[in-house]
Order: structure tokens, then C-alpha cells, then sequence
């Protein structure tokens, strides 16, 4: 009769540990065979192992899972078919098993976190969190959680949330209990912050600029800095310093002004900002050039500057100083100027020959300014300088015709006398000679047919002028008229007199007046001084009676005389008071300085001078001077005394009324050894 045991009835097995059971068979078994909780019959494997040795079966199990619990049976078989089983209850629990656990774990702050810890055991484990040797559930703050899987819940993680967390299991049955501590770190996104969000340089002094940027974040951010999209990196213009928290740009140019970006970046996001560097430019011009139009015709003046700020332009006329800027009108509306961005124009129409010359063009902004000049060149046609186009000559008399022309450009200048151009081969009294813009026609006539017109031709690119001049016979000139006496002393006659009315085609050199004493024959001539209307007669005899004419006189000789006019001088007299100023002389002494004086037509023989002193009742004092002299010296006087003088001049006909004069001394001079 079969019978079968084995050897346990009932195990406990921790997953991952092996086991083995053996089956035994009593009686003549042909068969031992192991059957699985399923019902399936066991065929060896890898980790499932049946080994037969006679009248036993050993069933080994390797590496227990929780799939391996179950009841197992081993069912014995004879040759006549009759079966026997045993069975054994295989319960397989599972430890408290930590999978997978990572550390730290990194989350980016302010996102809802879930810090993972799977733990698994059988029974299912009871987990709880520790932080800061406290578990979560306790602590006041509803952002923490332990979820349905054992991971733990932070809720808008923050960098006050660092630190070490403890994940504890346990199984109660058991008594057992395991952890494990992750490190929880919080990143924090990068915050730039810049010192300043724009900066000023000023281009071509060489300057250099430093730009800043600070970021904040956990782990602490990498710092970039970039322009036009490309990455700035250390080289002669640049210069990196502090974690390439300081840009240096050197040597500052007008091109590096614009926007510069800082790129922050760690793992938990990046954050940008942009600084502006402002470039300012001293102004510069960089197109002014001369210009060339014609009168009547218009120009339009260009300048052009650069600079930043962009400057301002305006326009100076150097010949009176005139200034013009944007929107500016002439009084009379034909200057005008436009601009804009740097760029001005100064349209001036109907050009005329004033407008030619320097013209300043300045650029002007708060850091500076520019100034170039430029010329304005006006092409015009030949014009003549002088009005005078009649001249007068006489046979043999050489006369200059000039004919002096303005022309740009230069004209070609020629005399012509009806077709022929002057000089005309094998004739010398007419002669052509340059000095500088004029051409003088020489003529030295020699018959009345040198006389008439000459025509003056001058030729440029832009046109053709011509002007006439006439060369007319000179003639002595007409008679003065009007001849008065404006005044009379004993032995002179101021004689006043008009002018001719015709010179005879030739200037006047002077005027001859001839006088005589009526009864006399003989006639005294007394020229002008040049060509003044007045001549003063001397040296006349007192109380007498003369006639007078007057001639002109030109080149070609003495014209008519005027009509004969009498006039009679004065009586001879006593003269006239003495005229009198004085000033202190050296020591105890006065001058007295006496005027030239009217005579009374006779010489003055001498001067009487009596004088005392104010303050006291002094006899006269008297002294006597040679009328010759001019001034006369009144001595030993005394300090600081007033006096009182009575001058009287004396001619052979008498005494003059006199002249009183009063004076002080000054005080005593302090001497000093």
C-alpha cells in the first residue's frame, strides 16, 4: 500500500530566499511527480528544480516570489495505477524592500513636487515621512502630503523645502522596519538684475564701458552675454570679469552702441535681459563740397553730418555773418533751407553775385560740434566797372581810355574802332596795355579823326558784352562867375567865387585870381590851392582901393576870365584888445600867454601890463613888453595871493581898450631835502 510524506507540512519563505522539500513514497511507487498550486505537473526549470532518487522527490525552489505561495502536492503513483499524495503550504512573504530609490531628487521651485520612495513588502508596508525629525503630517503646513503610492507631496516646493527626508516602513506583524534619507533639492530659476538698464559712452576718445549683470538662482547660473544673437566671447574689444558678470567694451566706436543681452541659465530655466548702451558721436561732416552756377540761376548747397545724438546744422554767410537753419526764409524768399536727420540744403534761386563767396556749414550737438566751409562760385557775364565813357583830349595831348571788366570766368577783352581791332599795324599814337582786370586804350591824337567813338568787347562762356566810350575834343574852360569879397581887414580879402560851368572836357588843375590897386597897371596873379573856390589876398595896402578877375585853368590852358569885381580894405586903427590865458611859471612867477590879435591894420608896437595883488590896496605895478613877443612873465609874486592884470596893446595909432585878467598863486611848495 503506498504512502507518501513530507518532509514540511508548512513553510514560511522570504522572497528571494530558496527552499527545498522532500517527498517521500512507502511501498513500490513507479512514479513521483510534483504538482503546482495550479494543478500543473512541475517540469524542472531554471529556479524550479524536481530531482528523483528512488523512492524520494525533492522539489527546490530558488529566489522565493510572491507567485511561488500556494499549496504543493507530490502524488505518488504504482504500477497498478493506485496514487498517494502529500502536500505542503508554502507561504512566501516579502520583506520591506526599498527599489529604485534616488538621491537626491531635484525639483524646480514653485512646481508641485513628488518626492519617490518605493518601498514594498508583504503584508503591504505602513510608510510615514520624517523631516527635520518630524513626520510631515504633523507639521502645520497643508502643502505636504503622503499620496496613495507612499511618494511624499510638496505643493509649490520652495527653497525653504531643502533638505533630508526620511522615508520610514514598517510592517507591524513582523516588527519590522527600514528607511531610507533622500535629498531633496530645490532649484531655483534664474532672476537677472541690472545695475543700470541703459549706458553712455562717447565714441573715438578711446573710452572703455563696463557693463553689468547680476542673476540669482540655485544652482547659481551660468552667465552669458550676447549681441545681435551671437555669443560674446573675450577677445581684443571685449573683456569678461565675475563669472562674466562685468562686459568690458573697449576702445568705444560708434558701431558698438545698441541693445546687449545677459542670458542666465542653471537647470531649473533661464531668464534674459537687455541693457542699451547709448554711443554718442561728435558731429561730423562728411559731404560739403564747392559749388558752380550762374547769375539769374540757382544753386543748391549740401551738408551732411553724422554724429549721435544727430546733430543739429545751420548755414553762415561769411561775407555779412548771416546765419540760417532749418526752416529758414530770406526776406526776400530766395534762401531757403530743408533738412532733416543730419542732412541740410541751402536752395538759394535767382542767384545774384552777392550770393557768391564762403559759406559755413556747422554741425552742433550737446557733446560738440563741426564746421566746414565751402564756396560758391557764380559764373556771370562780362560786366563794366566804370560809368565814365566820355573822355576829352587835344592833339598831341596822350589820354588813357580804361575799360576795366568783370567777368568769371575771365573775359577776353578787346578795343575795336568800327570793325578793326586796336592797334591797327603800322600806327603809334594808339597803344593797348593790360593792368590787371583792365585794358587801357592809349591814344595820343594827332588829327581831328582820333576823336569819336571806341568800343570796349569783352568775351566769356557766358555771353558777350560790349560798351562805348567817346573821345572828345577838350576846350579851355568857361569863365567863373559870382565872384564876392566875403571878408576885409587892412591888408587882406577873403574872395569867394563859383565854379565854371563847363571844365572844357578836361579836369581843372586851379584858379588864378589877378588883383591890382586901380590906379596901377600892373596886375598880380595868386593861384588857388588846387581847385578851391576861395583864395585868400595878403599883403594889401590899408584904405586902397583894387579891381580883381578870376580864370580857370585845365589842361589845354586858361580859360575866360570872370568880370571884374572892386573892393577897397580897411582904414588903419587902433588894435583890438589883447586876448589873454596864463598859467602858474616856476617858482614865484605867473605867465601870461598873449593870442595873435587884429592889429588895426598897423603893427602892434608894444604891450602895457599893470598888475597888483587883490588883498591888499597895493599901488599898480606897470611893466612893458615889445609887441613882438607872445606871452610876458610877471615875477616875484607872493603865495597863495590873488591878483588882477590890465594888458593894453599899442600901435602907431594908439591904445587898445584893455584886458582885464585875474589870477591866484597857489601855496608854498613843501621842499623836501
Amino acid at each position: 500500500l503506498l504512502q507518501v510524506t513530507i518532509s514540511l507540512s508548512k513553510v514560511e519563505l522570504s522572497v528571494g530566499e530558496s527552499k527545498f522539500f522532500t517527498c517521500t513514497a512507502i511501498g513500490e511507487p513507479e512514479n513521483i511527480d510534483w504538482y503546482n498550486p495550479q494543478g500543473e505537473k512541475i517540469v524542472s526549470s531554471q529556479r524550479v528544480i524536481v530531482q528523483k532518487e528512488g523512492v524520494r522527490s525533492r522539489l527546490t525552489i530558488y529566489n522565493a516570489d510572491i507567485e511561488d505561495a500556494g499549496i504543493y502536492r507530490c502524488q505518488a503513483t504504482d504500477a497498478k495505477g493506485q496514487t498517494q499524495e502529500a502536500t505542503v503550504v508554502l507561504e512566501i512573504y516579502q520583506k520591506l524592500t526599498f527599489r529604485d530609490i534616488v538621491s537626491p531628487q531635484e525639483f524646480r521651485q514653485g512646481e508641485d513636487a513628488e518626492v519617490i520612495c518605493r518601498v514594498t513588502s508583504s503584508p503591504a508596508p505602513v510608510v510615514s515621512w520624517l523631516y527635520r525629525n518630524e513626520e510631515v503630517t504633523a507639521i502645520a503646513d497643508n502643502r505636504f502630503a503622503v499620496l496613495a503610492n507612499n511618494n511624499l507631496q510638496i505643493l509649490k516646493i520652495n527653497k525653504s523645502d531643502e533638505g533630508v527626508y526620511r522615508c520610514e516602513g514598517r510592517v507591524e506583524a513582523r516588527g519590522e522596519i527600514d528607511f531610507r534619507d533622500i535629498i531633496v533639492i530645490v532649484n531655483v530659476p534664474p532672476a537677472i538684475t541690472l545695475l543700470q538698464k541703459s549706458f553712455n559712452a562717447t565714441a573715438d576718445r578711446g573710452e572703455a564701458i563696463n557693463l553689468f549683470c547680476r542673476a540669482t538662482g540655485s544652482p547659481p547660473p551660468e552667465i552669458n552675454w550676447y549681441r545681435n544673437g551671437k555669443l560674446i566671447e573675450e577677445n581684443g574689444k571685449y573683456m569678461l570679469r565675475g563669472s562674466n558678470t562685468e562686459l568690458i567694451i573697449r576702445d568705444i566706436k560708434n558701431t558698438d552702441a545698441g541693445p546687449y543681452i545677459c542670458n542666465a541659465k542653471n537647470k531649473a530655466g533661464s531668464d534674459k535681459k537687455q541693457t542699451f548702451l547709448q554711443v554718442f558721436v561728435q558731429p561730423q561732416i562728411i559731404q560739403l563740397k564747392n559749388e558752380t552756377t550762374f547769375e539769374n540761376g540757382k544753386a543748391t548747397l549740401i551738408c551732411e553730418a553724422e554724429g549721435e545724438p544727430i546733430p543739429e546744422i545751420t548755414w553762415k554767410r561769411a561775407i555779412d555773418g548771416v546765419t540760417f537753419s532749418e526752416g529758414d526764409k530770406s526776406p526776400d524768399g530766395r534762401i531757403e533751407v530743408k533738412g532733416q536727420h543730419g542732412k541740410s540744403s541751402l536752395h538759394i534761386k535767382d542767384v545774384k553775385l552777392s550770393d557768391s563767396g564762403r559759406y559755413d556749414c556747422e554741425a552742433a550737438s550737446r557733446i560738440g560740434g563741426h564746421q566746414k566751409s565751402m564756396y560758391l562760385d557764380i559764373e556771370y557775364a562780362p560786366t563794366f566797372v566804370s560809368n565814365q565813357t566820355m573822355y576829352y583830349s587835344w592833339e598831341g595831348n596822350p589820354i588813357n581810355i580804361s575799360c576795366e571788366v568783370l567777368a568769371n570766368p575771365s573775359a577776353s577783352v578787346q578795343w575795336r574802332r568800327g570793325k578793326l581791332v586796336l592797334p591797327v599795324k603800322n600806327t603809334t599814337h594808339l597803344k593797348t596795355y593790360s593792368t590787371g582786370r583792365r585794358l587801357i586804350l592809349e591814344i595820343a591824337p594827332t588829327s581831328d579823326s582820333d576823336f569819336g567813338r571806341y568800343n570796349c568787347t569783352a568775351t566769356n562762356r557766358i555771353g558777350t558784352r560790349y560798351q562805348e566810350y567817346t573821345l572828345g575834343q577838350a576846350d579851355v574852360p568857361s569863365n567863373p562867375y559870382g565872384v564876392r569879397v566875403l571878408e576885409l581887414s587892412q591888408t587882406t580879402a577873403k574872395v569867394s567865387f563859383n565854379k565854371p560851368d563847363s571844365h572844357g572836357g578836361v579836369p581843372i588843375h586851379h584858379y588864378q585870381v589877378d588883383v591890382k590897386e586901380v590906379a596901377s597897371e600892373t596886375w598880380k596873379i595868386v593861384r588857388s590851392h588846387g581847385v578851391q573856390t576861395m583864395v585868400i589876398l595878403s599883403n594889401l595896402e590899408p584904405n586902397t582901393t583894387y579891381e580883381i578877375k578870376v580864370a580857370a585853368v585845365n589842361g589845354k590852358g586858361q580859360g575866360e576870365y570872370s568880370k571884374i569885381e572892386i573892393f577897397q580894405t580897411l582904414p588903419v586903427r587902433e588894435p583890438s584888445p589883447p586876448s589873454i590865458h596864463g598859467q602858474p611859471g616856476s617858482g614865484k612867477s605867473f605867465k601870461l600867454s598873449i593870442t595873435k590879435q587884429d592889429d588895426g591894420g598897423a603893427p602892434i608896437l608894444e604891450y602895457i601890463v599893470r598888475y597888483r595883488s587883490k588883498d591888499k590896496e597895493d599901488q599898480w605895478l606897470e611893466k612893458k613888453v615889445q609887441g613882438s613877443r607872445d606871452h610876458i612873465i610877471l615875477e616875484h609874486l607872493q603865495w597863495t595871493m590873488g591878483y588882477e592884470v590890465q594888458i593894453t596893446a599899442a600901435n602907431r595909432l594908439g591904445y587898445s581898450e584893455p584886458t582885464l585878467y585875474e589870477f591866484s598863486m597857489p601855496p608854498k611848495p613843501n621842499i623836501i631835502t
